[in-house]
């Protein structure tokens, strides 16, 4: 396997971390959970359940993006790429600031 396998190894916290980044990169692609799941197992060689593991507590802690996301995915007009990238942005700053707090 390639240095993916190594990272997991290493760290468990920075493989959930890798899989959280290539989950809201699926969002900017307005993927369903089930889309996402079957893309980085394909591409990526993450198993399924890690990947709906990490959703589901990402949706856990950001029912302010997921709600208006998954009633878009349900209407099937999609929120535009633009908006969706603006949140996942948001998100992203958001969670950036938490971790620089803590590291002080």
């Amino acid at each position: 396997m390639g240095d993916s396998s190594k990272s997991a190894s290493s760290s468990p916290a920075s493989y959930i971390h890798m899989v959280q980044h290539l989950i809201e990169k699926c969002l900017i692609f307005h993927m369903t959970k089930e889309e996402c799941m079957e893309a980085l197992s394909k591409h990526a060689n993450i198993n399924p359940i890690i990947t709906s593991t990490v959703w589901n507590e990402l949706e856990k802690e950001n029912k302010e993006f997921f709600e208006p996301y998954m009633k878009s995915k349900a209407k099937d007009d999609g929120m535009s790429q633009e908006e969706t990238t603006q949140i996942i942005q948001k998100m992203i700053s958001e969670s950036d600031s938490t971790e620089d707090a803590e590291d002080d």
